[in-house]
């Protein structure tokens, strides 16, 4: 993997040269000004990202051809997954998977402040991964998306696959996808947060995200007591959930009393494509100290910048 400086900055060029100019970021659209002004400049940049995409060809994953889900007619190119081995970074990890598209991981390193970099903000202004740049977008034309919900949102309707085309079956999917985006991912953040980071052992904090979880649980079994998926059919709405409930018992939340959602868990962690997604790793994020206070204050104690 390139330095992430370089690397971003290129696919950066790439993606924006000559677009909107509101959608850039303050300094970056300096530095793109100045990068483009002589034309022999833009060749060498040219050149250089052509060379790079060489390169990384061989890095490139790609769903294997026993996966039926053949990829669409106009996925040309790779889509760019900026990622860090997360539930929410998994989220699409998995459904590229699902949907046999290719794509480049593209690490995101939150310990050390990637997220903040300006061509990871020019992309994601909310500082957070997963993103992702998509080079067949509508038109033809490069597209970035941030947040894992509209993510899914996007390559469902990209592809025509877990996510319908019907507006009452659309509906339903996203009642459950938002549900997780409200409910599943936030508070069992929080309950994982105060139970293993925590400076201080918060008996309340502890308590009160516990039951809450608890409670989320309930209703994802209720909800699964006569269906096998949440909306139905297996749909982006279960992709969303896969990673958070897979680590429930190891954020300290017992899944015993949920038959339904222990039903649920077996049968989607048995999809192959599943394993493929959950199986995306990045080396630096096995060396983590989080007991470090740089490495902590990056994560936990962000404001506004």
């Amino acid at each position: 993997m390139p330095k992430f400086s370089e690397d971003w900055e290129l696919r950066w060029l790439r993606i924006f040269r000559g677009g909107p100019k509101e959608r850039l970021h303050p300094g970056s659209r300096e530095m793109l000004m100045a990068r483009t002004a002589e034309k022999q400049k833009k060749e060498m940049l040219m050149a250089r990202t052509a060379e790079k995409q060489k390169k990384r060809r061989r890095k490139v994953r790609s769903a294997p051809k026993s996966v039926k889900t053949a990829p669409p007619a106009d996925s040309k190119n790779p889509i760019d997954l900026y990622y860090w081995p997360t539930p929410n970074g998994w989220k699409i990890t998995i459904m590229l998977e699902e949907c046999a598209l290719p794509y480049t991981m593209i690490p995101v390193d939150i310990s050390k402040g990637d997220q903040f970099k300006p061509h990871f903000l020019a992309i994601s202004p909310n500082n957070r991964m997963p993103a992702i740049v998509d080079y067949d977008g509508p038109n033809g034309k490069p597209i970035s998306i941030f947040e894992s919900g509209a993510i899914l949102q996007y390559l469902g309707r990209k592809t025509g696959k877990f996510y319908p085309q019907d507006e009452r079956g659309r509906v339903e999917v996203d009642q459950w996808l938002f549900w997780q985006m409200a409910n599943l991912g936030p508070k069992a953040g929080e309950a994982n947060h105060f139970r293993n980071y925590a400076p201080e052992h918060l008996p309340y904090a502890i308590k009160r995200f516990s039951n809450e979880m608890n409670r989320i649980y309930g209703v994802m079994n209720r909800r699964l007591e006569d269906r096998e998926f949440l909306a139905g059919k297996y749909s982006i709405a279960d992709i969303a959930c896969i990673g958070w409930a897979s680590r429930a018992e190891r954020h300290g939340h017992d899944l015993s009393a949920f038959a339904n959602v222990r039903r649920w868990l077996e049968t989607v962690l048995a999809r192959p494509a599943v394993k493929r997604g959950l199986s995306v790793k990045v080396e630096a994020a096995f060396h983590v100290d989080l007991k470090d206070p740089k490495i902590r204050a990056v994560l936990f104690n962000q404001r506004a910048r």
